[in-house]
């Protein structure tokens, strides 16, 4: 899974992101045009987080458990926790001493492939009638006992897909966690397990809508930040498949 927000300083400021928080941005030029980040170049996403949440700060995509010793098994961590199962995070050990770091991150989209044959199709998903919408995160503040840098990663949690996510992701079929308006001031407020719980399921495929998109989004000798990189594109090979499916 990448990520993606397009949108503007302008429209965050309008936005019920604003309303419903009072979030304002500590370096708003960094988000004004984000087209596509993948987890593995580590960037920084915009988050509001449980202490803080009449504010947007950035932390770093990776997830660093704050018992790792030292920057090796930092950096190892960062690598192997970009997402979070939220079925395990209760158990799994790089987790499940920050169930209560829960956080918002701020997307406007994002990518996943299909699998047919030997071939992979990625595809641009996004809600229907939202801009911009919430993504169920876990943080962590990690210190660096040789420098003393604190390094504040975080980890998307993800779900089973729901019908359309199946079809797409075809293979681990796993999808982000979404969480919509009302979702979302409870995911910050609330301390209860059991709730906390029952939120993280599939989100609703009939708010979702997606489209194939080119394989610039493959190409690792092409600026992939770039509008293009959305727009929809057709494999003649996938129609018939398409229209069964979609």
């Amino acid at each position: 899974m990448c990520y993606t927000l397009t949108t503007t300083k302008v429209l965050l400021e309008e936005d019920r992101f604003t309303t419903d928080y009072k979030s304002i941005f500590k370096d708003p030029a960094f988000i004004e045009k984000i087209w596509y980040a993948s987890g593995f170049s580590h960037p920084d996403l915009p988050v509001i987080t449980i202490e803080k949440p009449d504010i947007v700060q950035y932390y770093r995509w990776g997830f660093i458990p704050g018992w790792a010793k030292d920057r090796k098994t930092a950096d190892d961590m960062a690598f192997k926790c970009l997402n979070a199962v939220s079925e395990t995070i209760f158990e799994k050990p790089a987790f499940r001493s920050s169930i209560e770091n829960r956080c918002l991150i701020i997307v406007n989209g994002f990518y996943e492939w299909r699998h047919e044959g030997n071939k992979t199709y990625p595809y641009f998903i996004r809600l229907k009638d939202q801009e911009m919408f919430y993504l169920g995160g876990l943080y962590q503040n990690w210190t660096d006992r040789e420098t003393g840098e604190i390094i504040k990663s975080v980890a998307i949690l993800t779900t089973a897909a729901n019908d359309l996510m199946a079809k797409i992701h075809n293979t681990k079929k796993r999808m982000p966690l979404i969480l919509d308006d009302e979702m979302a001031k409870i995911w910050l407020a609330h301390k209860k397990t059991e709730l906390i719980k029952d939120m993280m399921k599939p989100f609703d495929e009939h708010k979702m809508e997606a489209w194939t998109i080119s394989r610039l989004i493959s190409d690792r000798h092409k600026d992939k930040n770039v509008p293009e990189i959305q727009k929809p594109f057709s494999y003649p090979e996938l129609e018939s498949v398409q229209q069964s499916l979609f």
